[in-house]
């Protein structure tokens, strides 16, 4: 089984690493500490599971997820985090991924989450399941303000709170700077916020980025 590993910490991707080939017949047959990286691989290598950190700088687990699975559509994803967000939880599904790891219950559940995955299963670690059927049931049919973004508006916000300026975006994530403009306005009237720092709140809030 084929295994591409995404997290921007060489020492937890270290550990993750060597989790996973512990187990017979898992292989990692790559490492990236960016989403771009992670996708250029998941092109070459069409890995059968790809195990990603969500808090990514430039780009979150979520929008990495769509990204995978547009380059390899038989790749399942397992997000692992250190947030239970049942708001977060949400966002990742509907990108794609199939799995979900709190990273406190990687020791005990990686292999079993990776193994599911592997089946095309799902697999959420216990705590994870309670707070999805929590949500559910007491707001039915809700959808997250964060479905109404783009791909890129998701891009630019997350840049725009982890301190970057419009500029700085501009280079990033090679558009011009009314592109960036635009994006940033498009996303804060869909969520309904009017300053920066409303924008910056609403991120950390929504764990797009951490604090």
């Amino acid at each position: 089984m084929s295994i591409l590993i995404v997290d921007d910490h060489t020492a937890v991707r270290r550990g993750v690493r060597a989790i996973l080939e512990a187990h017979a017949g898992f292989e990692v047959i790559a490492e990236a500490g960016t989403g771009v990286e992670a996708i250029d691989l998941a092109v070459l290598h069409k890995p059968d599971v790809a195990v990603i950190d969500y808090s990514l700088p430039a780009m979150n687990g979520s929008q990495l997820t769509k990204r995978i699975k547009e380059a390899s559509p038989r790749t399942e994803v397992l997000v692992y985090t250190m947030h239970e967000s049942d708001a977060l939880v949400r966002d990742v599904l509907g990108a794609g991924a199939r799995g979900y790891l709190l990273k406190s219950d990687a020791d005990q559940h990686l292999i079993a989450a990776v193994e599911a995955l592997a089946r095309h299963q799902p697999y959420f670690t216990g705590r994870v399941n309670e707070a999805l059927l929590t949500h559910y049931l007491a707001h039915p049919g809700e959808s997250s303000q964060l479905d109404t973004l783009t791909c890129r508006e998701r891009e630019v916000v997350q840049l725009i709170a982890e301190g970057h300026s419009s500029k700085q975006v501009s280079a990033v994530l090679a558009i011009s700077l009314k592109t960036v403009e635009t994006h940033r306005s498009s996303a804060m009237h869909k969520l309904s916020l009017e300053t920066t720092a409303a924008l910056v709140r609403y991120a950390v809030r929504n764990k797009l980025v951490e604090p």
